[in-house]
């Protein structure tokens, strides 16, 4: 049925967006008993099932699968050709794309039709909205999870279908054969590595002289050496492009000068929050200078209103899981207005999807700090395995070297900052972990050369089952 635009929609808790942080809120504030609103122009999934998380590491396998079946001489394993498909691999990008997010589009169609309002909100008070058919919309609180989009500086607005972004890359028919990739984060950096290994001749550039906002300058020295095996890097350079008739001119100065012609440039410079069209001075609530609503990071209140944040639109962690998170406390918290309690949250943790992977957790290092570090180089498993690079530092505290960060590029990464992750979360400290069973061989026997280093540091003495040196090889 047609809205009717006499209508006055009222609720508990309206949520504005439809992504991973607003179904989070929607959930924990029915959960609580709450009548709710679900309020978004296109219900069409999670950014992190359409255009993010999973199309990125659909392409990302895909490049480990070329990267594999390429380097089987080491193990005497010779494979006389390997023909990439370039079709065929987007093909599968898109085809399992679009079955994560129909599941995300069948779960979200599954809330009663009165919950959900397909439509676009503006502010006209703080407990107001305006449709955009025309309804009005009256909460006790609104929650913003309207999410961001990729941000893209006006020179390269003008490059027309030869710019990409996240947003756009996977619906490519075929593989380019070159690819210009303009910001070294998360994002820049998965897409550089796995096209380049899936034989595509990519460059990537930024104006920073640093890979991923890794912390520890031996961790970064590690991943800049495995990214430029695969990528040619122009760090610390200012770009100019230009559009020609088959492809983008790329110019740059700074720590070195060029020019060079591509097929397409994708450009991964960040994301911005979607916060245009909200009419934010109505709600009455503090912005700060970039324009997010000020907000406490422990409840997701903007300032004493009844107004809060969740998800990538808060500008604070643009992670899934810290997303997720949002939801649910700005959710219950919606709810209890205006008794809002803060909650404890996740220790901060990154992962950056490279081969090997890159992770940051927790704090790092400062005054007062002891460091532990680990080279993987020659660490047993990963040698039997043919991947042995990289490199990780550990963080702890004085005096009982309790463990408060890591910064890694190493093999099974993704794994090893996991287990970090959790032990700093829980207050662990270096000689707790090293009481714990490593088996052999494995890559975690990996950290036990860093974890020591810390236990050295410690007036603690190490376990007496771990005095005596590791296997060999590991």
């Amino acid at each position: 049925m047609p809205a009717n635009p006499e209508q006055k929609l009222q609720c508990d808790v309206a949520i504005i967006g439809a992504g991973t942080a607003g179904l989070a809120a929607q959930s924990a504030a029915h959960s609580a008993g709450a009548s709710t609103l679900l309020i978004d122009p296109y219900f069409a999934g999670t950014t992190c099932a359409t255009v993010g998380c999973m199309p990125s590491k659909l392409l990302i396998a895909a490049s480990h699968a070329a990267h594999a079946a390429q380097t089987t001489d080491q193990f005497g394993i010779h494979v006389p050709t390997v023909q990439i498909d370039g079709q065929a691999v987007l093909q599968r990008v898109r085809d399992e794309r679009d079955r994560f997010a129909r599941l995300t589009r069948e779960s979200i169609a599954k809330l009663p039709d009165k919950v959900r309002v397909k439509a676009r909100a503006a502010f006209t008070g703080a407990n107001t909205l305006m449709l955009d058919d025309g309804r009005m919309v009256e909460a006790r609180s609104i929650v913003i999870a309207t999410g961001s989009a990729p941000f893209v500086p006006p020179p390269f607005e003008a490059l027309d279908d030869r710019m990409l972004t996240n947003e756009s890359i996977f619906d490519l028919e075929d593989l380019p054969k070159s690819l210009a990739v303009i910001g070294s984060g998360p994002i820049g950096l998965e897409l550089a590595q796995a096209m380049a290994r899936l034989g595509v001749a990519v460059t990537l550039f930024d104006r920073k002289d640093t890979l991923g906002n890794v912390r520890c300058a031996k961790v970064h020295d590690a991943l800049q050496a495995i990214i430029a095996k695969d990528v040619e890097l122009k760090l610390g350079v200012d770009i100019e492009p230009r559009r020609t008739d088959d492809g983008v001119s790329l110019s740059w100065s700074g720590a070195s000068t060029g020019e060079d012609v591509f097929d397409y440039v994708l450009v991964a410079t960040g994301r911005r929050p979607n916060l245009d069209s909200l009419d934010l001075t109505n709600a009455g609530i503090a912005l700060d200078d970039d324009g997010v609503p000020e907000h406490d990071r422990g409840t997701m209140q903007c300032g004493e209103s009844s107004i809060f944040l969740a998800g990538d639109v808060a500008d604070n962690l643009p992670i899934l899981h810290e997303a997720s998170q949002d939801g649910a406390i700005a959710g219950r918290n919606a709810v209890a207005f205006p008794a809002v309690n803060s909650a404890n949250r996740f220790v901060p943790f990154s992962l950056i999807f490279t081969s090997p992977p890159t992770a940051q957790i927790g704090e790092s290092e400062e005054d007062g700090v002891i460091t532990g570090t680990a080279d993987f180089d020659d660490q047993g498993r990963a040698r039997v395995e043919g991947v042995n690079q990289g490199s990780l530092t550990l963080y702890a505290a004085a005096p009982d070297g309790r463990l408060i960060g890591a910064d890694l590029c190493c093999p099974a990464g993704e794994h090893l900052a996991h287990m970090l992750a959790w032990a700093v979360q829980q207050g662990q400290t270096a000689t707790q972990l090293l009481e714990m069973p490593f088996y052999h061989p494995t890559i975690e026997e990996g950290l036990k050369t860093a974890l020591r280093t810390i236990c050295g540091a410690t007036p603690l003495e190490l376990p007496k089952d771990q005095d005596q040196g590791s296997p060999p090889g590991a």
